[in-house]
């Protein structure tokens, strides 16, 4: 069977409409890459409210609408979340002995934010998120390099809840929770580089069960788009994966040749957008 956007998008969108989703699509694409190699985050912050826009232009209903955004979102952060991992992981700046403790427990939240997707309103946690980000932004904006929780990030237990907690609300955010991660990292010594690069290998974490664990919530759900597996558009994920792979490793070379300084000015402009789009959507 053959089959184009024109599937994705449903009947009613004329050929004007389908090439501005396409063009949405591919430029969408192309800076998620750009964000995934840069900030070692999956992009989903971008992700989901394109595909929100063009779900609704599908005629997919309100009431599963963002879940197919988010479940899609995740779904497009697996490859790139891995192929920045990669490359961070070649140059040598992605700490181990902080991702290892987190191998099973993030995971854990993943599955925790799954069960509960379907039911689960997203308007506290994005009115949350909101303000984590603006004073995350702020830290890394008018922050100090003394700035700090502790020299050692804690171990045990509340370290493995950290983990669960980071996956369960990335879950929930279709994201692949290099925020959060990112900036936890940096208030226990780590620097930048190398908690953008850990975070990565966090999206991995993340995206891969999230998006099975999306699937599953969705599956057999009335009014689901062409070709999705449960709450997981595998056109949508088909169409923005290409752009965002060719652009991710440009993303982690501008890592690894920027200014400390210059990655956390451009790291806490990206979280303030990041909080302006989601403070809008509980607005509008």
């Amino acid at each position: 069977m053959s089959l184009s956007l024109a599937d994705f998008v449903g009947p009613g969108g004329d050929l004007w409409t389908l090439a501005e989703l396409a063009l949405a699509v591919l430029v969408t694409g192309a800076v998620v890459g750009v964000l995934a190699g840069l900030f070692g985050i999956g992009g989903g912050a971008i992700i989901v409210p394109v595909l929100y826009e063009i779900f609704a232009v599908a005629g997919v209903d309100e009431s599963i609408r963002m879940h197919v955004a988010l479940g899609t979102s995740l779904g497009v952060v697996v490859p790139t979340a891995v192929r920045s991992f990669r490359g961070h992981w070649k140059r040598g700046t992605v700490d181990m002995e902080v991702l290892r403790p987190w191998v099973i427990a993030i995971p854990v939240g993943v599955v925790l934010g799954s069960i509960t997707v379907a039911s689960l309103s997203s308007a506290g946690l994005r009115g949350i998120f909101a303000v984590l980000a603006t004073l995350f932004a702020a830290k890394m904006l008018f922050g100090r390099a003394d700035w700090r929780l502790g020299e050692t990030l804690p171990g045990g237990i509340p370290n493995a809840i950290l983990g669960a907690v980071i996956g369960f609300i990335s879950t929930l955010m279709g994201i692949g929770g290099g925020v959060m991660s990112t900036v936890y990292m940096t208030l226990y010594g780590r620097t930048l580089l190398q908690a953008i690069s850990t975070s990565a290998g966090v999206g991995v974490l993340i995206a891969v069960p999230g998006t099975i664990g999306y699937m599953a919530a969705g599956w057999g759900a009335p009014g689901l788009p062409p070709l999705s597996i449960g709450f997981v558009s595998l056109l949508g994920v088909a169409l923005i994966i290409p752009a965002a792979l060719l652009t991710t490793p440009f993303g982690v070379r501008l890592a690894h040749s920027w200014p400390r300084r210059r990655l956390e000015i451009g790291f806490g402009i990206f979280l303030l957008t990041v909080a302006a789009r989601f403070a809008s959507s509980l607005v509008f």
